[in-house]
This record gives structure tokens, C-alpha cells and sequence, in this order.
């Protein structure tokens, strides 16, 4: 055959079904994520809790691996909430980051005046600072995990429940603990039990719902980025 036959020969639609048979298609099932939000949590323990929020960072996609800012002051209280609002103003100054699209206070009521805690609170709410407070203490979150708890305790009583719990002797800034909770336990459960707290104190000053936290609101949150736990 001549070139000239060999050119005529030539088919365009053929050439186009050929493209298409070896054409890589298209995933039809295409993971997705929520759109990205920023995350500050300032807490009052310096080890406690930024250790379980921490784990939450290891459960979140590669890709949102930056979207979570946690420190540990030391502090308490008032003086929490006043960090997170200095730490969420600074960001607006630094153009070469997001804001924070959530900014949380995370403190417990302990045994500090009353006025105090109400005083945390009200001012966290006048200035866009999300407050995880617990009354009395963070340590009835992870007791949340085990047992529905509606009875005034005093924080020393929820370490020996957790210890009792836990199997081993609970100690604040033991990495064991969150990985228990974590591998082992129903946050689920945790959750619906906090809300029930919620409502049982509804209506109630913060300083008056004991036991109490709001912590389970942050965690829902944070789940929404997070693999399944």
C-alpha cells in the first residue's frame, strides 16, 4: 500500500475510540473531608490535657495535620481564657497564617472561688472563646468513658474511680490513659453521657452544675477530621 493510501486510511473517530479504551478512568469514589478549619486549644493542665487532645492529631489526615495549635499553660481559669483570646488576636497580625476558626478554653472550676469560674466562662462567651470547662475537674471526661457520673464529687474521688477503671493506678500525665480511652473505650458513649449531664444542669450557674464539663464539644468537633473513633 502507497503512503498516500496509508493516509487516507486514517480514522479519526477510531482514534478517539482507541484514546478512550486506554484512558485511565476517573475514581468514582474519591475520599472527602470536611473543609479545613483551624483549631486553637489552650489548656490549663501542661501535660493532661494537651496529651489527649494530641492524640486526635495523629487520627486527622496528612493533609490536616497543621489545623490544630495546643498549649499547655500551667494556669487556670480566668487567666486560660485570657491566653486563648491574646493567642487568637496574635494570629489575626500574622498574614503569613489562617486565623483560628475556633479558639477553645479548656479549664475545671477545682476548688477555685465560684465567682471566678462563672467570671471564665461569661468571659470567654464575650469573646468568641469556646469554653470546655468541667466542674470539678477534666479527669471526669475520661470518667464519662466508663460510668454515667451524677453525683458531686470531689476530684480526688475521680482518681480512684479511674484507677479503678483503668486497671492500673491513674496518674495525670500517664500516656497510657489516653491511649486506653482511645483503643478501648466508647467516646460515643462518653458523649451522650456528657449531654446527659447538660440537660440535668440545664438552667443551673456553672459553678453550681457538678459534675459538669463541656469537653464532649470540642471532641465532636474535633471527630469530624478525624478517622473513625
Amino acid at each position: 500500500m502507497s503512503k498516500k493510501n496509508k493516509k487516507a486510511s486514517f480514522s479519526f473517530s477510531d482514534f478517539l475510540s482507541e484514546l478512550k479504551e486506554n484512558s485511565v478512568s476517573t475514581p468514582k469514589n474519591i475520599e472527602k473531608f470536611e473543609e479545613r478549619k483551624y483549631f486553637l486549644i489552650v489548656c490549663e493542665g501542661e501535660r493532661t490535657e494537651p496529651a489527649y487532645f494530641n492524640y486526635f492529631k495523629k487520627l486527622l489526615p496528612k493533609q490536616l495535620l497543621d489545623t490544630i495549635q495546643i498549649q499547655g499553660e500551667g494556669d487556670n481559669t480566668i487567666n486560660i481564657v485570657n491566653k486563648a483570646i491574646q493567642l487568637k488576636e496574635e494570629r489575626k497580625l500574622n498574614i503569613l497564617l489562617p486565623n483560628y476558626d475556633e479558639a477553645w478554653a479548656i479549664f475545671d472550676k477545682d476548688d477555685f472561688p465560684s465567682e471566678r469560674y462563672n467570671e471564665a466562662v461569661r468571659l470567654a462567651g464575650e469573646n468568641d472563646i469556646n469554653s470546655g470547662h468541667s466542674n470539678q475537674s477534666f479527669e471526669l471526661w475520661y470518667i464519662l468513658h466508663f460510668e454515667f457520673l451524677q453525683s458531686a464529687l470531689h476530684r480526688s474521688d475521680y482518681i480512684k474511680k479511674l484507677t479503678n477503671h483503668l486497671g492500673f493506678k491513674y496518674e495525670k500525665n500517664d500516656t497510657r490513659v489516653v491511649e486506653y480511652l482511645f483503643k478501648n473505650c466508647n467516646i460515643e458513649r462518653a458523649i451522650h453521657w456528657a449531654k446527659e449531664l447538660d440537660s440535668l444542669h440545664e438552667g443551673t450557674s456553672v459553678s453550681n452544675a457538678c459534675p459538669h464539663t463541656k469537653v464532649y464539644e470540642l471532641v465532636e468537633k474535633l471527630r469530624e477530621y478525624c478517622e473513625p473513633v
